[in-house]
């Protein structure tokens, strides 16, 4: 199964946040450290063996398209073989994590990774233990969290010592974490919504992820390394000041 996993990156958003920026760029095209951050990770993507990406867009959806069409990977590796959902074309708009994974499902296997295409995590690594583990088990999900950043200071998910991804109650003091976007996922999650999606329902993620772990259907662990969710002008900014080391600055 390790040789058919395909990587599908969120990049359908609009990124009101980030406005002017994103009013002629699309958030997932903006440059950190000379790169543009989609880059980043179709990459690291393709150091794991994952060269096979899923892309979903609507907002400017075709600079992205054009930009994988002409635009060689910098790491002088081959460049990915790339399929698109263009949510914006078919519906008008961004279906939302869900509704956009839904809809990319006939473009995908029965497992599949999935990440957002504006969070910044360089030194991630994709690889096929962590697709052999997951398949090996009986979970429908397996998310890598990290430490709760400033704008996030209550976390998402709770992580049981074996490793569970917990739902807390919102008056629970358990430690909580922050979901860094990146997961690997059955098909079987999005089993309530239609196959395919035809009519571009809009429908988030958190809820299915929430459901499942209720049922103990949710693997996590905890990712320390850099991760930004780059969702202001602010911290872009930020990423790109220049270090005396000559590495990305830390989030």
């Amino acid at each position: 199964m390790n040789t058919n996993i395909k990587a599908m990156i969120l990049a359908a958003g609009r990124g009101e946040r980030m406005r002017p920026l994103t009013d002629s760029t699309p958030k997932p095209l903006l440059s950190v450290r000379g790169k543009p951050l989609i880059d980043w990770h179709a990459e690291a993507l393709a150091r794991g063996g994952f060269d096979a990406l899923v892309i979903n867009t609507a907002w400017l959806g075709e600079k992205i398209s054009s930009h994988f069409d002409r635009q060689p990977m910098q790491d002088g590796r081959v460049q990915p073989s790339v399929v698109y959902s263009h949510e914006g074309a078919d519906f008008g708009g961004a279906l939302e994590t869900a509704g956009g994974i839904a809809r990319a499902l006939p473009l995908l296997g029965e497992v599949f990774w999935v990440l957002a295409g504006d969070v910044f995590m360089p030194g991630f690594e994709f690889s096929r233990d962590a697709v052999s583990r997951f398949v090996a088990s009986n979970k429908l999900a397996h998310l890598w969290l990290v430490p709760n950043p400033p704008h996030n200071p209550r976390g998402d998910f709770g992580l049981s010592p074996d490793g569970l991804a917990l739902n807390p109650r919102p008056d629970d003091p358990q430690a909580r974490y922050t979901f860094s976007t990146v997961g690997l996922y059955r098909r079987a999650l999005f089993s309530e919504l239609p196959f395919g999606n035809p009519q571009g329902l809009q429908a988030p993620l958190a809820p299915l992820l929430r459901a499942a772990m209720d049922n103990q259907g949710v693997s996590a662990e905890l990712y320390e390394g850099a991760w930004a969710d780059v969702g202001t002008p602010a911290r872009l900014d930020e990423l790109n000041q220049p270090t005396t080391n000559g590495s990305p600055s830390s989030p």
